[in-house]
């Protein structure tokens, strides 16, 4: 994926992010767990996208 295409979709992701918490009145608790989650799964697939998660998730817990 080129990286400007990764740039688009953070910016993206970024400015819907913005909306939500700007025009949507939600808790100040539910909003800080969305924009946790947001992140969190932005950096997930950051990682997916460079490769780094792949060579994690080889690993098993147990048996």
């Amino acid at each position: 994926m080129p990286l400007i295409n990764i740039v688009v979709v953070i910016a993206i992701v970024g400015l819907l992010l913005w909306l939500v918490n700007r025009y949507i009145p939600m808790q100040g608790t539910i909003k800080g767990i969305l924009n946790g989650v947001v992140v969190i799964a932005l950096i997930i697939w950051l990682l997916k996208i460079f490769g780094l998660l792949a060579s994690i998730s080889q690993y098993r817990a147990g048996q």
